[in-house]
């Protein structure tokens, strides 16, 4: 389904960006050459305080290979979904308006969407979601 989103989504009208957190990383300076003599390897002074950690969160537009990324020393919810509503925010406000598809056509494209998914997602009908029970895929384990 991602693999398709990145090819498919955007042609059958979705706008396709993804989200990641890496981290943590280190904040100190990463080891290198130096000019220190064999054997003498360069100190930090003994004012040097460890700073922690920090994480970098992305948002990544496969088509345009746009990226969009903020470091930050933590990333609990309450940082992360401020971040993506700011974000994605600003990205709503530089797209053009598009026409607004008929529920049928919709619906069809949902379908296409879904229809190489072991559990397809469903949609609700006449105001009752309609829950579908997934069987999980089980490979077959051959006897000892």
């Amino acid at each position: 389904m991602i693999e398709r989103a990145y090819r498919e989504g955007e042609e059958m009208g979705l706008v396709v960006w993804t989200q990641d957190a890496a981290g943590p990383f280190q904040t100190v300076p990463c080891e290198g050459n130096s000019w220190q003599e064999d054997g003498r390897p360069a100190r930090h002074p003994h004012e040097y305080v460890r700073d922690g950690t920090a994480k970098m969160l992305t948002l990544f537009h496969p088509r345009s290979g746009e990226v969009r990324a903020r470091g930050v020393t933590s990333c609990p919810n309450v940082v992360l979904h401020a971040w993506l509503k700011e974000e994605l925010s600003a990205i709503l406000a530089t797209m053009s308006p598009k026409a607004v598809r008929e529920r049928s056509a919709n619906g069809e494209l949902w379908k296409r969407w879904q229809q190489d998914l072991q559990c397809p997602i469903t949609l609700p009908e006449g105001g009752r979601q309609k829950w579908t029970p997934c069987v999980p895929f089980t490979l077959p384990v051959a006897a000892p």
